[in-house]
């Protein structure tokens, strides 16, 4: 039988505390959360390996390849957002539900939007399974993010992007961050986007590979 205790701990020691995370609050949800409960079944034995994991590759416009973050990529992005305590924070393209679990473990209140409507009742069941009553699941087009639940105080997209659409920075609070792996040609790296006011700032921050989410594609004919 696999030790699923023991795999998170090596996790965390081998693919996450040597990429520089620190904050001791997502150490603790990913020593907790248990990854296996949000694969399917025959990807349990690999739950805890050291890149993402693909749970859905539908072909249809809400689907194309759906995976969870890679461990290290989702903690380095977490810690990116400068997620609170009394944060109230939306996870963009939850998938199967893991990365709003670790954030409904850290913050105040964990809002996911998932465009699929196999993926977001299976988050919602896991969340619930769980006990996590501060995360909630909408199911709607992830561009769109969560209007009714706005303001936040972070946003993470899980996924790679081309693009970040206006519809989600203007959901942030003033002073809220936006993360994100953002793809430009051949370079795939996280950056985080700052609202101040009216305006926003972004900074790169390090190189993460991701499939891309659907819907943030640069539209045809587009040139940067």
């Amino acid at each position: 039988m696999t030790d699923t205790r023991l795999q998170r701990l090596n996790m965390v020691e081998s693919q996450v505390r040597p990429s520089d995370v620190t904050d001791r609050r997502i150490i603790k949800a990913m020593l907790e959360v248990p990854r296996e409960a949000f694969v399917p079944d025959s990807l349990v034995p690999i739950a805890y390996m050291d890149e993402a994991i693909t749970v859905s590759a539908k072909s249809n416009g809400a689907g194309g390849v759906r995976q969870l973050l890679a461990p290290r990529t989702l903690a380095k992005l977490i810690q990116l957002a400068q997620v609170g305590d009394q944060s109230a924070v939306l996870d963009v393209g939850c998938a199967t539900g893991y990365s709003t679990a670790i954030l409904a473990m850290i913050a105040k209140r964990a809002v996911a939007v998932e465009a699929d409507k196999d993926l977001a009742a299976a988050a919602a069941r896991a969340l619930q399974k769980l006990g996590l009553a501060n995360a909630m699941v909408v199911h709607g087009p992830l561009t769109e993010g969560a209007p009714a639940e706005a303001p936040f105080d972070a946003i993470i997209l899980n996924g790679a992007v081309e693009v970040i659409p206006p519809s989600l920075t203007e959901q942030l609070k003033d002073g809220g961050r936006l993360v994100a792996v953002v793809v430009q040609g051949p370079l795939s790296r996280a950056q985080v986007t700052l609202r101040s006011g009216k305006g926003f700032d972004t900074r790169p921050a390090f190189e993460a590979p991701a499939a891309l989410l659907p819907g943030f594609q640069v539209p045809a004919g587009f040139v940067f």
